[in-house]
């Protein structure tokens, strides 16, 4: 028997009941099935037994990850979407219609750091030369691929094959653009550089994008050799006689020094590494190296340094990839910087380089108009290339306030500018030639260099053209030549610069790049001008100025020289035109006439122990009078414009990917940001 304290301790008896149930009967009593119907009545229950706090805090959360996915949909989506259509792009090559717009290709992206930035330029390699052992190609180490392009058909009728854009796109880009309307004609920022120019036919180009990259080189022609050759020479007299210094006197086997900063050398590399000279080349970079050094006690014009040796060793940099010659322009840049401190912010034409200050002209407070508004191409591209504003910043300021002057006459402007007030002096005389010229030149390239947006420049330069229309254009007797004359006070001078004999060249480059038709019909006109200028007289060598007769005369050209302008500086804007009209033309007759004025330098400039020399007379044959002195440009201009003149191949500077600054030192147009 058990005793009461034991049957309390004992624990309570349990009963359990066992059923056993098969599988149908489980699912007919709605049993768990792993079902998708048994787990959403699962799920909603276990929601239903949250608090309403964590449901909506649950709620919350769905919320916020669905719009961060829908934000960061579109914003993702047109730079996948531009991503897609440029690699559809880079598989077919589109042949031009005639009057059909084409958004130019990105060529430079936005600027960056200059340490981010080294390796993000057009690629560019020297002309491949043919196998003749005494001419090489640019130096090997430095040697890179030509930039990619999209190249043109050779027919127009091969128009039926182009691929369709997506139309979508093609609206976005239109809205995108701002357009200006000048006299009926419509202007686009980034438009097709075919446009008004597109009934001139071009040369030969390949037929396919595919085979760019395959197609043999352009082998070098006579023509282009001989400007090597006469380069060769050129350069072996500043060797012999010069080396390091700006300027050589072939007659005197000496040298003239203006900065003491080696003008001619720097002038001549890129010329260098476009002709192939990979020895001549690699000699002046070592002297850069070792003996370019910019911290003297010497003034230097802040125009003619800018131009001459900013502009050089940016466009060498570029087409060598060489970091040497960027830094050495970041250098000259920021000791050139002290011109800008003005109470105008009009720069002062001198500087002293060693020093850090700057003045004016000992005899005047003026500055010439050309030289402030023809600095703008080179500081814009160092502050693209080394993402430090302060270069662009000073020059843009010059332009903007130079837009907003009055004093000028129907877009020309006077010669002189005032450091102090900022304003226009000497007012009422107006040119295309010395201290005016390169003003009009300037306002066109950079709004090339800028991607077509900074309208400004563009109005200025479509106002000024039309002022020289309006102004300055007179036709000579008996040829009736089209000629740039010069307005003083009212009056009309038939005089004309040979430096005017850029216009002919920028007035194409416009057109090119679709501005009106009538201003490649007018760049025809002048270069046959400007030709004449050569072909009418006696050593088929242009005087610095020259006179037009407006009334026919029995006996008289169309050409009068006076006896203070005869003389010939070896100067390159003639040939710069001619070969502006062959590159958008492909008319051979350009090519022919500057193998005359070569030829005709060889005769009457040449000197036998190295280099060429300006002369004082080029009405005498017998006796041109040489004046004993290589002008840098001659090396950094003349030749290398012969040569791209005589070259067929349109890769060699693209001028759709590039744009020559004043001294004819290629520097890249730039991307949309």
């Amino acid at each position: 028997m058990y005793s009461a304290a034991a049957a309390a301790a004992s624990p309570p008896r349990r009963d359990f009941i066992s059923i056993t149930l098969s599988p149908e009967e489980a699912v007919g009593a709605g049993g768990y099935n792993n079902s998708k119907a048994w787990r959403r009545r699962s799920c909603w229950r276990k929601w239903k037994q949250l608090s309403r706090l964590q449901r909506s805090v649950i709620l919350f959360l769905f919320a916020f990850l669905a719009v961060c996915g829908v934000i960061s949909y579109t914003s993702m989506g047109e730079p996948w979407k531009s991503l897609t259509n440029k690699s559809l792009d880079d598989q077919r090559t589109e042949p031009e219609i005639p009057g059909l717009k084409l958004a130019n290709p990105a060529v430079l992206p936005a600027p960056q750091k200059a340490d981010a930035n080294l390796g993000d330029s057009p690629e560019l390699s020297p002309q491949k030369l043919p196998k003749p052992p005494h001419v090489r190609h640019g130096p090997s180490n430095l040697q890179i691929k030509p930039p990619r392009r999209d190249v043109k058909l050779k027919t127009r009728h091969d128009t039926s094959r182009v691929a369709e854009e997506p139309v979508q796109a093609d609206k976005e880009e239109k809205t995108e653009k701002s357009v200006i309307s000048w006299r009926g004609a419509v202007i686009e920022p980034d438009q097709s550089t075919e446009s008004p120019s597109s009934k001139i036919k071009e040369p030969e180009k390949p037929s396919s994008v595919e085979a760019e990259d395959q197609k043999e080189p352009v082998p070098i022609n006579e023509r282009q050799m001989a400007v090597i050759e006469a380069f060769r020479h050129a350069w072996k007299g500043y060797k012999d006689f010069a080396w390091g210094h700006d300027e050589l006197k072939p007659l005197s086997k000496s040298y003239n020094e203006w900065f003491g900063l080696g003008l001619t050398l720097i002038d001549a590399l890129d010329t260098m590494w476009i002709l192939g000279l990979k020895e001549e080349f690699e000699e002046a970079r070592k002297w850069v190296v070792n003996d370019l050094a910019f911290d003297k006690n010497v003034d230097v014009n802040l125009f003619e340094s800018t131009i001459r040796i900013l502009g050089g060793l940016l466009s060498t940099y570029h087409l060598s990839r060489d970091s040497l010659f960027l830094e050495k322009a970041k250098d000259i840049g920021n000791r050139l910087m002290p011109a800008f401190k003005t109470p105008s912010k009009i720069p002062y034409s001198d500087v002293n380089i060693g020093r850090g200050t700057a003045h004016p002209p000992r005899w005047t407070s003026d500055s010439t108009v050309a030289e402030v508004t023809s600095i703008q191409l080179e500081f814009r591209e160092l502050s693209r290339l080394t993402g430090d504003e302060k270069f662009q910043k000073a020059v843009d300021e010059v332009m903007k306030h130079v837009h907003t002057l009055s004093g000028k006459n129907d877009g020309l402007v006077p010669m002189f500018i005032n450091t102090n007030s900022g304003q226009f002096t000497h007012l009422g005389v107006y040119t295309l030639g010395a201290r005016a010229d390169s003003y009009y030149e300037y306002l066109l390239k950079q709004w090339i260099q800028g991607g077509k947006k900074e309208n400004e420049l563009l109005e200025d330069y479509m106002r000024a053209i039309e002022g020289v229309k309006k102004h300055l254009l007179q036709r000579s007797q008996p040829k009736k030549l089209t000629f740039v004359g010069e307005l003083a006070h009212g009056h009309f001078s038939a005089k004309m610069d040979h430096l005017v004999c850029f216009l002919p060249g920028t007035l194409a480059l416009g057109a090119h790049n679709g501005l009106p038709a009538d201003h490649m019909t007018l760049a025809e006109a002048l270069i046959e001008t400007c030709y004449q200028m050569y072909a009418q007289v006696e050593t088929g060598l242009s005087p610095e100025i020259v006179h037009f007769n407006l009334h026919a005369q029995k006996g008289h050209k169309d050409v009068e020289i006076k006896p203070a302008d005869r003389h010939n500086l070896l100067r390159p804007e003639t040939v710069e035109s001619l070969f502006y009209m062959y590159r958008f033309t492909g008319d051979k007759k350009y090519q022919d006439w500057g193998w005359e004025i070569l030829q005709n330098f060889n005769k009457y400039t040449r000197v036998p122990t190295g280099g060429y020399t300006s002369i004082n007379n080029v009405q005498n044959p017998s006796n041109p009078e040489p004046r004993d002195k290589m002008e840098s440009f001659f090396l950094g201009e003349t030749l290398k414009y012969m040569f791209l003149l005589f070259s067929d191949d349109i890769d060699l500077i693209n001028l759709d990917k590039y744009i020559f600054n004043t001294e004819a030192h290629p520097l890249p147009i730039w991307a949309p940001a």
